[in-house]
């Protein structure tokens, strides 16, 4: 904003003479102007940023992302073309900075706000440190490697009056409000069960250690997780932006609870109206496989139970998507064709994208007088509007927060045997000193939300 003020006094003399140049580009006024841009850094250049955040986000005129910042600096510079390729085709240049440490990014004052797509231990320290540098911030899920950093970030997140978007993409989709207004509106009743369907990840062998690419800082990549020998399928691709291999190695991530557990417990919550709490019990069984370097869990069940009386099931045995169950009927929903990027792990397949137990149930319309969900059209459109206008975003820090804890104390549970009672205001387990152990992650020196300045 400091940098729109002064480029709309610069034409002011100290006097109070209008200096008028005797051209003016057509480009300086209007909705193109540069002073009325949002100038962005993106941070992490892998395959989710290159196939969905930096092209979801440069295809709304107000944004113009000006720098990229990769540890790998192969993906940093095929980043920056892919920006500057992007501009030249729409008629337009922009000259893009490439930042080898995205702290240095921060510093830069001409950068209003920043995209994260780097792998999930590798989110919620830069968020924090973004917010506090004042750059508004869109995160990839999930928004923590484990609950007390996740808290961590919300609290500093709300007290600096960042907004921050998590990009928890469903909410945008027309099938997941609708759904959710369903039955926040009581089109089936009172819920007594929801059944998740989320598929559990593949065992691996112990992949070969192979010498650092000197393109790429290892050590950094790492950050707060323990030192180890560099294996490139553990890492990610050197030739090209597949799946990659830190999704399914418990020291950078839990797998797919969290990975893709984030988006449907968010619309479980939605749907329940229990965005800013959180289940009060939870208990699971999973397989795990006993050697490899892909370590998370595999096939699982997990239950979960709520203060209103409702029951939470997850299991890959579910049809992918969101079931919601009530006294009068059920809706069911999911993301049909929809993929964010080619190697979603979900069927094809002719599923409905929502489903309910009667037609009279989809038909129904939502009065005036009942519950209007947020409406967004579009995920990263909608983090650029709130950042104009200062609104919330549709997934903002505590809601998302809340939502990557059930992931997370889930993943707790499949370790621990037994009920473990969770509350959900203090964001603690009554029963289980272990459980409670591992709401937080010893973190290596110097990397880690523990030795933020803050």
């Amino acid at each position: 904003m400091k940098r729109r003020v002064f480029l709309r006094n610069a034409a002011t003399t100290t006097a109070g003479a209008m200096v008028i140049p005797t051209i003016v580009p057509s480009s300086v006024f209007g909705a193109s102007a540069p002073s009325n841009k949002i100038n962005i850094g993106q941070i992490g250049c892998g395959r989710i940023a290159v196939t969905h955040d930096m092209p979801g986000t440069m295809q709304h005129d107000v944004a113009r992302m000006v720098a990229v910042s990769d540890l790998d600096s192969i993906r940093m510079e095929k980043g920056k073309k892919l920006v500057e390729d992007y501009y030249k085709k729409k008629g337009t240049s922009v000259e893009v900075k490439m930042y080898a440490d995205y702290k240095d990014m921060l510093a830069d004052k001409d950068i209003d706000a920043v995209v994260i797509s780097t792998p999930d231990h590798w989110h919620s320290q830069p968020a924090i440190e973004a917010a506090l540098a004042g750059k508004d911030i869109y995160l990839q899920k999930p928004t923590s490697l484990t609950v007390s950093e996740g808290r961590l970030l919300s609290d500093i997140v709300n007290r600096q009056g960042t907004v921050l978007q998590v990009g928890t993409q469903q909410r945008s989709s027309s099938q997941f409000l609708r759904a959710a207004e369903l039955v926040r509106n009581g089109r089936i009743g009172k819920i007594h069960t929801v059944k998740i369907g989320l598929p559990g990840d593949p065992g691996g062998p112990v992949f070969e250690t192979s010498p650092v690419p000197s393109t790429f800082n290892f050590d950094m990549w790492l950050g707060s997780t323990p030192e180890v020998e560099y294996k490139e399928k553990m890492v990610h691709p050197q030739h090209d932006y597949s799946r990659p291999g830190w999704l399914r190695n418990r020291s950078y991530g839990a797998g797919m609870i969290t990975g893709w557990g984030q988006h449907h417990y968010d619309i479980a919550a939605w749907g329940m109206d229990t965005e800013y709490t959180g289940p009060i019990s939870v208990e699971a069984v999973a397989q795990f496989p006993k050697s490899g370097d892909w370590n998370v869990h595999g096939d699982f069940m997990v239950k979960q139970e709520y203060a209103n009386g409702a029951t939470v099931f997850t299991s890959g045995g579910y049809p992918n998507g969101i079931r919601f169950e009530g006294e009068d009927g059920w809706v069911f929903v999911t993301r049909g064709a929809y993929r964010a990027t080619p190697s979603d792990p979900i069927p094809a397949g002719s599923t409905k994208a929502l489903d309910a137990s009667s037609d009279d149930i989809l038909k129904s319309v939502i009065g005036d007088d009942e519950t209007k969900l947020y409406v967004s059209h579009e995920q990263h459109g909608n983090w650029l509007d709130c950042i104009q206008s200062r609104k919330a975003p549709i997934s903002p820090a505590e809601i998302s927060h809340r939502t990557c804890t059930i992931c997370l104390i889930s993943d707790i549970a499949m370790q621990i045997p037994g009920v473990l009672e969770w509350d959900p205001a203090v964001e603690r387990f009554k029963n289980n000193d272990l459980a409670n152990s591992m709401l937080s992650r010893p973190q290596r020196y110097p990397y880690g939300t523990d030795y933020i300045k803050r």
